[in-house]
């Protein structure tokens, strides 16, 4: 959690195409575009892809709750930052990749990774 704090403070947003949503006249104030970026990016590292599951999570998981200063946006909110920034967020998953390659954090070994679902595919298909 604090290396995804820390690393979405060092990015420029700005510069990657991140943008605070304008509000309406009448309303709340939008949520900064690097707490969403974080809950994002958390999302994508523990495989929960669903916007109504990353809401789920700032409700329920203390971590998250830590790293978006317990804000707790809608799912809408989510999947609509997420459709609004979508080559802002290409952007910010390079830079994660190109952060990883530079502490050698990935190792440069080949992986195949065979699930029950392609074993179930391949005995239907043998004949």
């Amino acid at each position: 959690m604090r290396v995804i704090d820390a690393f979405v403070d060092t990015l420029d947003l700005a510069v990657l195409g991140f943008s605070r949503v304008e509000a309406e006249e009448m309303g709340r104030p939008p949520y900064a575009p690097g707490d969403l970026l974080k809950l994002y990016i958390y999302g994508y590292l523990h495989r929960v892809r669903a916007s109504r599951r990353l809401e789920a999570e700032t409700h329920r998981n203390v971590q998250v709750m830590w790293l978006i200063n317990r804000l707790t946006p809608a799912f809408k909110t989510i999947a609509d930052f997420r459709k609004d920034h979508a080559e802002s967020i290409v952007g910010a998953c390079r830079a994660v990749i190109r952060f990883c390659r530079e502490q050698s954090l990935f190792g440069a070994e080949l992986l195949a990774i065979a699930g029950p679902r392609s074993r179930r595919w391949q005995a239907a298909n043998r004949s």
